[in-house]
């Protein structure tokens, strides 16, 4: 299984880049709507000059498409842009939207179950008074977390999976969903998650990411080095289920 090719695949159709906003939080690419993705990796001293020494500070005439086939990328910066162009060209059938963050859909799946959850998220803490069970990995483990190589022995016991979208970035996704056992209840989180079908074709149940409400303030506040709260105030937060 390839997820990344996978959603590469599944753009059909292309736009051009209207703009793109670096950060050192996000990353933004507005070309059909706006998409957001985290900026993993090291900061990059020039933004503007990360596709092989071709200036992105004029975005005039590049595609969403050509931006996105950088989600390939082992470079994490390239690869976060990559994955911000992805999620500006999906097109969302806001029908199919609910306004419901992570948080919740994890409070009811995981009650009295096992839980693990990839990725360090502020709401572990009620998690973990409502699981049987709870196991966090992190790549940089705070107080009470695995270290992300834990994996492997984390991940076939769980009965609920929540997965951070950065898994996309870092390409751990693929091995990771292999760990899974497949009658557990996964869900991929966070606002570098791509509202796309063809993950619930890889096995997920659900999708909590959001969807740009406010094109000007969510690139400022990209542009801004803003964390997730003041760039949350420009979306609203949603969940698709399979």
């Amino acid at each position: 299984m390839d997820v990344i090719e996978e959603l590469l695949n599944s753009l059909t159709d292309d736009a051009p880049v209207r703009d793109i906003a670096f950060g050192g939080r996000f990353t933004a690419v507005l070309s059909r709507g706006c998409g957001l993705a985290s900026a993993l990796g090291t900061p990059c001293p020039r933004p503007e000059a990360l596709i092989a020494g071709q200036p992105l500070a004029n975005a005039t005439g590049r595609t969403a498409g050509e931006l996105a086939a950088l989600a390939r990328s082992d470079n994490l910066r390239e690869a976060s842009l990559g994955i911000a162009a992805v999620n500006s060209l999906l097109e969302v059938d806001e029908s199919d939207c609910v306004e419901l963050n992570a948080a919740e859909v994890l409070a009811d799946a995981g009650t009295g179950r096992k839980v693990a959850v990839v990725g360090h998220f502020p709401f572990t803490l009620r998690l973990q008074e409502l699981a049987a069970e709870l196991w966090v990995l992190e790549l940089r483990p705070q107080a009470g977390d695995l270290p992300a190589d834990q994996a492997p022995a984390v991940l076939p016991d769980a009965d609920v999976v929540a997965m951070s979208a950065t898994t996309l970035i870092n390409h751990t996704i693929d091995e990771l969903l292999a760990l899974c056992r497949p009658d557990s209840f996964k869900i991929m989180l966070g606002p570098t998650t791509p509202l796309s079908p063809v993950l619930f074709d890889v096995g997920f149940d659900a999708l909590s990411g959001v969807r740009v409400t406010n094109v000007d303030g969510a690139m400022h506040t990209v542009r801004a080095g803003a964390s997730f709260p003041y760039i949350k105030t420009h979306c609203s937060l949603v969940t698709v289920t399979r």
